[in-house]
């Protein structure tokens, strides 16, 4: 669902063969197509008797991760996160304008692609936006978590990509130590209504992760 999400597996897109894919994640072939019908049932996939497995993704689900940038340095990757710290406290000293409010919601966390970490977030939203958040609430994407549960869409962003260093705050197993030099990424996101509400900074291991933008 990820990958779907994603875009790594485009709308249309004919599935390898049930038997293969069985083997690819390690499980019976009725295991694989309990799953295979799960992702029908929810409209992500069409089975055609006699031909194969499609993907079938719409505009919304593929949004989903639309500001998502990180892959594996040879490509792909399935994305998920750890929440490191969630707190309400006062926007960071020197950061850009986002949002009339001198409070902010901070989410610190962990990045992973393949279950592997990849990069450090510190994300940043106007509290005026936002009631108090709770991790149970960020289980989904957190873009798609914020729509879903107090009804604030991202729908732009911007990014600026330098050189920072590895927050004092990285865990253990982020493969960069504090301080280390290592490729940063600024975002200022904007609601709806054109409104910046959240700053955040990631910080990525080059060994493990890529920042890419594709034009089409």
């Amino acid at each position: 669902m990820r990958e779907i999400m994603a875009g790594r597996l485009a709308d249309g897109a004919r599935l390898p063969p049930e038997r293969d894919m069985a083997a690819s994640f390690g499980v019976a072939v009725g295991t694989l197509r309990k799953a295979l019908a799960a992702l029908e049932e929810r409209g992500l996939l069409e089975r055609r008797h006699g031909s194969g497995n499609y993907i079938r993704a719409g505009q919304d689900v593929a949004g989903i991760y639309a500001f998502f940038r990180l892959e594996k340095p040879g490509g792909g990757g399935v994305p998920s996160a750890r929440i490191l710290d969630l707190r309400r406290t006062a926007k960071p000293a020197g950061a850009p304008e986002f949002g009339p409010g001198d409070e902010a919601q901070r989410i610190r966390r962990l990045r992973l692609l393949d279950d592997a970490p990849a990069a450090l977030e510190e994300i940043w939203i106007d509290a005026s936006r936002l009631p108090d958040l709770t991790p149970a609430m960020l289980e989904a994407p957190l873009y798609h978590a914020l729509r879903r549960a107090v009804g604030l869409w991202i729908a732009a962003a911007e990014d600026r990509v330098g050189l920072g260093r590895v927050p004092e705050w990285a865990p253990a197993d982020f493969g960069q130590g504090a301080g280390a030099p290592c490729p940063c990424v600024q975002r200022i996101g904007r609601a709806q209504d054109g409104a910046a509400v959240e700053y955040s900074l990631t910080w990525i291991d080059p060994e493990q992760a890529v920042y890419v933008q594709r034009i089409t």
